[in-house]
């Protein structure tokens, strides 16, 4: 599997200021969309094994600077780096390429592909990137165990229970052992109780994988499973300690 980081124009793993630098880091990020500013001055650091919850209003930014600091959206202006490399500088095609190989998402409504059992949606990420059927799938098999889901390996999501979808959508995200996994709402569409034990599963799971994971939640109670929470207002992070 080919490492993103190696082909970027700036090979160090150093920072702007020369200083090593792991895990991931966002520094002053700007964003509009037409006339409409959607983050104007938003920072955010996460090391390794550390999960920080993002918190706010809605309209506040907080998805604008997930999509942002996972590459799915080019910020005006700011950086994203990675373990002191700068995903901002980087072309369309490299920053699909950390999609699918270095990051992990996990939305409110999973997002599973309708038509593939849990074990094939599991597995789909190792397809893409060139591991062989057989070993993918074993993989997935292996990840929705951790997950305590693979009593539904072989079912289609219209069969499983929002909890189990849910469950098979955190196993997809882990399976390529990502170093950041990003999460909006993650548990927005299931009961409290729910909502409270698949969190639970998942916030081992991140930790087991010593991954560094982006949380933007609404939930006090999703986020009290975080290290520690950024506010977000009106496209700013009310931290100095993220820039």
């Amino acid at each position: 599997m080919t490492d993103l980081w190696s082909d970027l124009a700036d090979s160090s793993a150093a920072g702007p200021t020369g200083v090593m630098s792991e895990g991931l880091h966002v520094r002053h990020l700007a964003k509009s969309f037409g006339n409409r500013p959607a983050l104007i001055d938003a920072s955010l650091r996460v090391a390794p094994g550390q999960i920080v919850a993002v918190m706010g209003p809605s309209g506040s930014g907080k998805s604008t600077l997930l999509h942002c600091a996972a590459g799915v959206l080019k910020p005006d202006s700011g950086t994203v780096l990675l373990d002191g490399r700068d995903l901002t500088t980087a072309s369309a095609a490299q920053r699909a390429q950390a999609r699918r190989t270095t990051f992990g998402f996990v939305f409110q409504f999973g997002q599973l592909v309708p038509e593939l059992t849990a074990e094939e949606n599991v597995a789909l990420p190792l397809l893409l990137n060139g591991v062989r059927r057989r070993a993918a799938r074993e993989e997935a098999r292996q990840m929705l165990a951790r997950l305590q889901v693979d009593d539904v390996a072989d079912q289609r999501p219209a069969a499983m229970s929002g909890g189990q979808a849910q469950r098979v959508a955190v196993a997809r995200a882990l399976v390529i052992n990502p170093r950041v996994i990003f999460a909006d709402e993650p548990t927005g569409s299931l009961d409290s109780a729910t909502g409270g034990a698949v969190m639970e599963q998942f916030v081992a799971a991140v930790r087991q994988e010593n991954a560094a994971m982006v949380l933007v939640t609404h939930d006090h109670q999703i986020a009290a499973h975080a290290d520690r929470i950024v506010s977000m207002h009106d496209g700013r992070t009310d931290t100095n300690q993220d820039v």
